[in-house]
């Protein structure tokens, strides 16, 4: 009997992330079972990124990707994890366009972008305050592009390395403005948990993500083989360059530059009107020390 009550019951962790190489990459040893939590079991969710800022509203998910720039609209129902984000070094979403464009041209032009809460929309913002946003689904806009549906894009994900096939041009790199205006690496999408989940659920929960983008960087060749599926149109070479831009030791740690990183872009976003706030970016590590 007393065995009996000792047992523990599993509880279900709904964790939701885009369908993306680089996050197949980073939960492949939590969707594998190579990475097991003692009291947790963990059911992905695939779902793209804007669908998933908006299901955080809802408290959908227990953990989940979201953008930094949705964070200031759910830092009282979500606290930031501080591993398993995704920054860009000197290189981010991208604005590409049918033919040449300025910085200039790119006002009050229409541009397809991948969601209103998207980091890269905010960026976009920061970059260039006056164009009209065209919202479409993130897989969908080079091709909107390519027919003149809008008159430039900005592209996140795999988009980023294939427009140059496509015949497209760069008008900028968000992930390069940035670092040249800020000294910072980009913050684009991080994940956040649930604070109705409480403090030590959090912290099981932080340690299986970061245990397991671990293994995967330790074990390259077997998380990539298992992420190709999840790499759209791109052969095993652009997979793994696109993989190494996004789960790195920034995605193990934040450390002091990647925090810094998050609250410059809140901070920013408040400070030009886009974001509610002020947003003072809260890690669940720091609640915990």
């Amino acid at each position: 009997m007393p065995a009996r009550q000792a047992t523990t019951k599993m509880q279900e962790i709904k964790l939701a992330h885009s369908p993306d190489s680089d996050d197949a990459f980073m939960f492949y040893a939590l969707a594998t079972n190579r990475v097991k939590v003692p009291g947790l079991r963990f059911t992905h969710v695939l779902s793209d990124i804007e669908t998933l800022n908006q299901a955080a509203d809802r408290e959908t998910y227990d953990v989940t990707a979201i953008s930094f720039s949705a964070y200031a609209y759910l830092r009282e129902k979500y606290v930031l994890l501080d591993c398993g984000a995704s920054f860009g070094e000197g290189y981010g979403p991208i604005v590409v366009a049918n033919h040449p464009m300025t910085r200039k041209q790119l006002t009050g032009s229409r541009i397809g972008i991948p969601g209103l809460r998207t980091s890269a929309y905010l960026t976009l913002r920061l970059y260039e305050p006056t164009f009209e946003p065209v919202p479409i689904a993130f897989d969908q806009i080079i091709d909107a592009v390519r027919a003149g549906t809008v008159d430039a894009g900005l592209l996140i994900h795999e988009g980023q390395l294939q427009f140059p096939e496509m015949g497209l041009h760069r008008v900028v790199d968000l992930g390069q403005w940035w670092l040249e205006t800020t000294k910072l690496p980009l913050p684009l999408g991080g994940n956040a948990v649930r604070r109705a989940l409480g403090q030590e659920t959090g912290e099981l929960i932080s340690r299986a993500i970061r245990e397991s983008v671990a293994y995967a960087l330790e074990h390259r060749e077997e998380a990539l083989n298992y992420a190709m599926q999840f790499a759209r149109d791109m052969d095993t070479d652009l997979a793994d360059k696109f993989v190494g831009m996004y789960v790195n030791s920034l995605t193990l740690s934040y450390g002091e530059r990647g925090r810094l990183a998050v609250q410059e872009l809140l901070n920013r976003g408040f400070d030009a009107g886009l974001l509610p706030g002020p947003a003072q970016a809260e890690f669940l590590s720091e609640a915990a020390q």
